[in-house]
């Protein structure tokens, strides 16, 4: 009997003495997903690791939460640790410097049993310090120009949802409910960024406001705080006190737009902010709109935004551009009220710009024809890799790289890169990597062109000589983010009676066990494909892990080994019994 597998996933080494090892971790609130370590000292590089307080149980590799990127060898302060699991509950967490045993720079502790990338430490011991952490929420707001119905709250990260509610600065003289200018509609655990909320009492002058995080504890997703006069939905805190940020609003009725020089594909370029009191859009005009070519000049226009502040507004082109030129992004009005551009058919009639002092109101700045790569934090099953966003000027690849790449290993790093990619603009490119990453690190897409027009990818098997990066300003093309890898599977096809099967190898960061399904899983038969568990695994690597079926196989098929958590801790598999 043939099985052809497909791998999904659901999400001490010897340790050195260094007397001048040293860590620095406060406590400290968290919107769950990163920690700030104070300072941390590595003698010869390495990480600093973040523990849960299992650890002091001996739960040496079950307890990482989370590590830092590759850290050089010296002194670093304000040290950010992306979390692999957002932290829902406050609790105690250790904070511990880790070698590069292996002089790979990703941190492989767990995923090498801890045969690799051990502590540092001190008269025998680990070099540690341990903080409280409140699993809270972060706000930040910018000062900004505002029509007085709606503000932008820069980032807020929730570590269990909740909403921004936006106060006047009345609130520090005791006016709680009072001071409520706005709320955000309901946002879910984790990471929000350039968050609009629409003033109920809108600010007429320059004013103070307060954003403040709030929770949402009858879980209706509605904000019912002043109507329950503070009994439901109360603020976030840490210190005792309300997580929150003050800025400055400032009604005005010019607009503005700004814009910083960009490497491009050659299809849209990205206005950093643009405001505009009466809403409308942004145009994007080449250099020639300064000789006097108003409607020649426009290569790409905005969809249509709403009165206010707008960050990171992308225009796509309405035909590439071949070669690097200066842009001029341009602020219109919708003076038909039609929310649809029709400046240039209308001769200028309609949807002419903003003017100041008697000037449209414009930015300008360079434009470089080559490639941009979007790449934001995320998680990973360790086989592929997804890419946000790719835009190439003559088609190309995107390769993904190690951070051996910030050590100069150009060719090593490496891991895996996509298929040939035409010219234009791609989202969501999977990327299949060569061999499986075990361990959560930064990784780096790099837009990577076909010189040679075989649409294969050759930069390495030419050492550099074919297929190099597209570059602007004398460097790669590139984006880098962290990248969360929980469990991995490895499976290949096999023959046998159909009674069991055998999974190469299996890194469960946190433990937990791995699941044959057969292939109706894949049509949605979540609980009926299951056809045998592992026992428990205990955290780590585990390689030929046998699996008994509980119903055999009784003709060649495809299964699908899948990595499962003990989310309950009783190291029994409760999956398909809890539903």
């Amino acid at each position: 009997m043939t099985l052809v597998v497909v791998v999904g996933g659901i999400p001490a080494a010897a340790a050195a003495q260094q007397e001048t090892t040293a860590v620095s971790f406060e406590n400290q609130a968290t919107g769950g997903t990163t920690v700030t370590v104070d300072s941390v000292t590595l003698p010869e590089g390495g990480f600093v690791t973040i523990h849960d307080a299992s650890v002091t149980d001996g739960n040496v590799l079950g307890s990482v939460v989370g590590s830092s990127a590759y850290l050089d060898a010296g002194t670093h302060e304000d040290v950010t640790v992306h979390l692999d699991e957002p932290v829902e509950e406050s609790g105690t967490f250790v904070a511990m410097p880790h070698m590069d045993t292996d002089g790979d720079r990703v941190y492989s502790f767990v995923a090498a049993n801890g045969e690799a990338d051990g502590p540092y430490t001190a008269d025998g011991s680990a070099v540690v310090d341990t903080a409280t952490v409140n699993a809270s929420a972060t706000v930040s707001m910018s000062d900004q120009p505002t029509t007085g119905d709606s503000v932008v709250v820069d980032r807020v990260e929730l570590s269990q949802g909740g909403f921004v509610t936006i106060h006047d600065g009345t609130v520090t003289e005791g006016a709680v409910f009072e001071s409520i200018r706005g709320t955000s509609a309901y946002l879910p655990a984790g990471v929000h960024e350039n968050v609009r909320v629409e003033l109920d009492a809108p600010v007429t002058e320059n004013t103070t406001l307060v954003p403040m995080a709030h929770m949402d504890t009858d879980g209706d997703e509605t904000y019912t705080f002043p109507e329950s006069e503070g009994e439901t939905d109360g603020p976030y805190t840490a210190d005792g006190s309300p997580v929150v940020d003050t800025a400055m609003a400032m009604p005005s009725d010019t607009a503005s737009v700004n814009y910083t020089a960009q490497a491009t594909g050659g299809y849209s370029v990205v206005v950093d902010s643009a405001y505009l009191p009466d809403g409308g859009f942004v145009t994007v005009h080449d250099g020639t709109v300064t000789e006097g070519q108003v409607f020649e000049s426009i290569r790409g226009t905005s969809a249509y935004l709403e009165p206010g502040l707008h960050r990171d507004v992308r225009v796509t082109l309405d035909s590439p551009l071949n070669e690097t030129t200066t842009v001029v992004p341009m602020a219109h009005m919708d003076t038909d009220d039609d929310e649809t551009y029709t400046f240039p058919e209308s001769e200028g009639e309609a949807d002419g710009p903003y003017t100041a002092d008697g000037s449209p109101v414009v930015d300008s700045g360079e434009a470089t024809v080559s490639a941009s790569v979007d790449y934001t934090t995320k998680a990973s099953d360790g086989a592929t890799v997804v890419v946000d966003r790719v835009e190439l000027s003559q088609g190309g690849f995107v390769t993904i790289h190690d951070p051996s790449l910030s050590g100069g290993a150009v060719f090593d790093s490496v891991v895996g890169t996509s298929m040939y990619l035409p010219a234009g603009v791609h989202e969501d490119v999977e990327v299949t990597l060569d061999e499986p990453i075990r361990s959560s690190q930064v990784l780096t897409p790099m837009a990577h062109m076909d010189t040679n027009g075989n649409e294969a990818y050759d930069f390495v098997t030419s050492e550099g000589e074919s297929d190099g990066p597209y570059t602007a300003d004398g460097g790669a093309v590139v984006a880098s983010a962290h990248t969360s890898v929980n469990a991995v599977v490895t499976a290949m096809d096999q023959s046998g009676d159909g009674t069991t099967v055998t999974v190469d190898s299996v890194t469960l960061h946190d433990g937990g066990f791995v699941t044959v399904h057969d292939g109706t899983v894949t049509e949605g038969a979540v609980f009926e494909s299951v056809r045998g568990t592992s026992a428990y695994l205990a955290p780590g690597t585990h390689e030929n892990v046998e699996i008994t079926l509980d119903a055999p196989l009784d003709e060649s098929g495809t299964v699908v080994p899948m990595a499962h958590m003990d989310t309950n801790g009783n190291e029994a598999y409760d999956f398909v019994t809890g539903e």
